[in-house]
């Protein structure tokens, strides 16, 4: 497979990620990479104006930006994700947001706000109210996703098992408030902040299920499963992260000496077997990881509905590929010296950018 991620975009992302830490946002740069080569939209149904790329070939692609600058690669994949919702939004609603310019969609899955039922017949709508955390890429988002639950007259609305219903909405980023909170020691340039909704109307057609029996638009990514998707796109960022880091640690170690032996640490036989045995169950893992991915893929490119033993087996991959690259970071970073405990050094933003990535809910151990 070709290299997904040009090596002049790779220049220019780097350029600019320290730049970006220190202002603890994307740079323009970096943003303007985003729009122009249409990462955002790549998602999003072709219909509506997206690219609608094949799922292991954007994984591949969030993975190498993610090798780059965690933060960009974070930012992508949160955005380009919540772009994905449009394949379950009517599609005329999908092609006016998508076909936007600039769009950037953001978002957060949990349901810490409310949607009450508000008007009747062709006026129908919700008011939206509530505060949502974790919203990747806040600052440059043009819309806001959430879950809410549904009420009406102040009450909640149950489902057949007597649990409060619960309803994805999409709303433009005027009726926000972002609430600055993103205070994370890494991926500070993600700017994952909180925002708040007060009392917000938008018409019912802003509210989705995110079911592959809801999809509105054709086609295979509307068709895999969301907690799946969600495991891969997640996994590949903090591999690439954890290459990244492996491709730093190699010079660090070559540089310091070993305290008693004298020799660069690189040549010490038990350091030099460490890091190569990290460095192959790491590869080991992504190729098993892309091959569970894209045979997962083919199946639901063909028609078939995963099981659930495909889906376990796509969870246990990601998971997997998350373990091996903890432990490649968490062993070698010993061997890295001061250097890699300084603020400014590119090895240590990775570290951080990378123990912050790897406390997602869903990578626990």
């Amino acid at each position: 497979m070709t290299d997904p991620l040009l090596a002049r975009d790779a220049r220019r992302i780097e350029r600019y990620a320290a730049m970006a830490d220190a202002a603890r946002f994307l740079h323009p740069v970096q943003q303007a990479l985003l729009h122009r080569r249409g990462w955002l939209r790549m998602l999003a149904p072709r219909a509506a104006g997206g690219a609608e790329l094949p799922l292991p070939q954007a994984v591949r692609l969030e993975e190498a930006v993610a090798a780059v600058d965690g933060s960009m690669g974070w930012v992508l994949t949160l955005c380009a994700g919540a772009g994905w919702f449009a394949g379950f939004l009517p599609p005329p609603l999908a092609r006016d947001i998508i076909g936007g310019k600039r769009v950037c969609l953001g978002g957060s899955g949990a349901p810490t706000g409310y949607a009450d039922q508000d008007g009747d017949g062709e006026a129908a709508g919700f008011r939206i109210t509530g505060r949502w955390d974790y919203a990747s890429g806040a600052p440059m988002a043009t819309h806001f996703t959430l879950n809410a639950v549904l009420r009406a007259n102040g009450q909640p609305l149950l489902d057949d098992q007597g649990a409060p219903r619960i309803r994805a909405f999409l709303v433009p980023a005027e009726l926000v408030q972002i609430v600055p909170s993103w205070a994370s020691i890494g991926l500070r340039a993600s700017a994952s902040h909180s925002y708040r909704i007060d009392g917000a109307w938008v018409g019912k057609d802003h509210g989705f299920t995110i079911n592959p029996a809801a999809a509105t638009a054709d086609g295979p990514l509307y068709r895999f499963p969301f907690y799946s998707l969600a495991f891969v796109t997640l996994a590949a960022n903090v591999a690439g992260m954890a290459s990244h880091f492996m491709q730093l640690a190699r010079p660090c170690m070559s540089r310091r000496r070993h305290a008693i032996k004298g020799l660069p640490l690189l040549e010490v036989p038990e350091v030099a077997a460490l890091v190569r045995a990290r460095e192959q169950v790491h590869a080991a893992a992504r190729a098993h990881f892309y091959h569970v991915l894209d045979r997962s893929w083919a199946m639901v490119e063909n028609g078939t509905t995963l099981a659930d033993s495909d889906l376990h087996a796509l969870q246990a991959s990601s998971l997997a590929l998350v373990a091996a690259s903890r432990a490649a970071v968490d062993e070698l970073y010993p061997y890295c010296g001061l250097y890699a405990a300084h603020e400014d050094s590119a090895i240590n933003r990775v570290w951080r950018d990378f123990h912050t990535a790897s406390q997602h809910s869903l990578l626990l151990p």
